[in-house]
């Protein structure tokens, strides 16, 4: 009994990103330099909405809280690998893999389920404007935030006891750079048909459904949208949603293939590329989408700018 709990909480060992000797050194200053900008950029996101009155939507709000998500769940991967690389280490305990593994779920289904949710809040903006007001009032969009991290939170709590709970009886080496969910399946021996069926349930409400929300509220918008007839709506409305149907596909189109494609469709190599798209990536590009696309927020980083070149203020809206 002693020897089986011993290999059950043994270390894992982790076999990262950075395998080629050449490359390894380009790659850690690339991902590291991308980890800074994303905390930057969604940090800068934060304090602009919240600190300029314009801001101070429901949009905005939703805005704010996706920014906060993607500086707390890149911060649960990259961190580890890049101080691996620098002390030369690739183990985890299964402590901290179990760790890793329940606070990525639980963010990474937060995030899915509020980039549907943030589809809803376009759909009432442009196909109902003048009900806006009533439809995504501070109420709703408390219950849109708190629906999203209880979806997420469920997430992790359902999966993270189920996959952690599997004998991992054969190699204890994980060909990724962090515990992801397929990966670890995929490590752990004995029948797991079960589990396999509960994580694919879990997946198919963690991301198909949101998806399905999106489709369908910006096919509704796409509708509307043609049949505007002031061309500077129109111009405004595609500004907007343009950039969220951007996010939307580049981070659902990698965890689609992720969590939903059958693994006779996954190499090592497939799997650590789209998982680094997601993980690393879209944390980068959300803030930089949005604000490189969007006047609101370019205008509200110069008003901001000009008022610190005195004392900064600034005042907190309802949100």
């Amino acid at each position: 009994m002693d020897e089986e709990n011993e290999t059950f909480f043994s270390d894992f060992t982790l076999t990262g990103l950075f395998t080629n000797n050449k490359a390894s050194g380009f790659l850690f200053n690339i991902i590291c330099a991308i980890f800074f900008m994303a905390m930057i950029a969604n940090g800068v996101m934060i304090f602009l909405i919240h600190m300029d009155p314009h801001l101070h939507t429901p949009m905005y709000f939703l805005l704010s809280h996706l920014s906060l998500i993607d500086m707390m769940y890149i911060s649960t991967i990259v961190p580890k690998m890049l101080v691996d690389y620098l002390m030369d280490k690739r183990t985890i305990s299964f402590v901290a893999c179990t760790a890793q593994y329940f606070l990525y779920m639980g963010l990474v289904g937060a995030e899915f389920f509020l980039l549907g949710l943030m589809a809803y809040d376009r759909y009432v903006a442009i196909c109902n404007p003048l009900r806006y007001s009533a439809l995504m009032s501070p109420r709703v969009c408390w219950i849109i935030l708190a629906s999203s991290w209880f979806g997420g939170t469920l997430d992790s709590f359902l999966l993270t006891p189920i996959t952690m709970s599997l004998p991992f009886c054969a190699s204890r080496k994980i060909n990724h750079f962090f515990c992801e969910a397929p990966t670890m399946l995929r490590l752990a021996c004995g029948d797991k048909a079960a589990y396999e069926m509960v994580m694919y349930l879990c997946c198919v409400v963690m991301l198909l459904i949101p998806f399905s929300v999106v489709l369908a509220s910006y096919t509704r918008v796409l509708i509307t949208v043609h049949q505007m007839k002031s061309a500077e709506g129109k111009k405004k409305a595609f500004a907007t949603c343009s950039s969220h149907m951007m996010v939307v596909m580049l981070f659902y189109g990698a965890a689609l293939y992720t969590y939903m494609l059958p693994q006779s469709y996954h190499t090592p190599i497939k799997d650590k590329v789209f998982s680094a798209f997601y993980t690393i990536l879209t944390p980068l590009l959300n803030p930089l989408i949005y604000s490189l696309r969007n006047r609101d927020v370019t205008g509200a980083f110069r008003r901001v700018l000009a008022r610190c070149r005195g004392p900064c203020g600034g005042t907190v809206g309802e949100f």
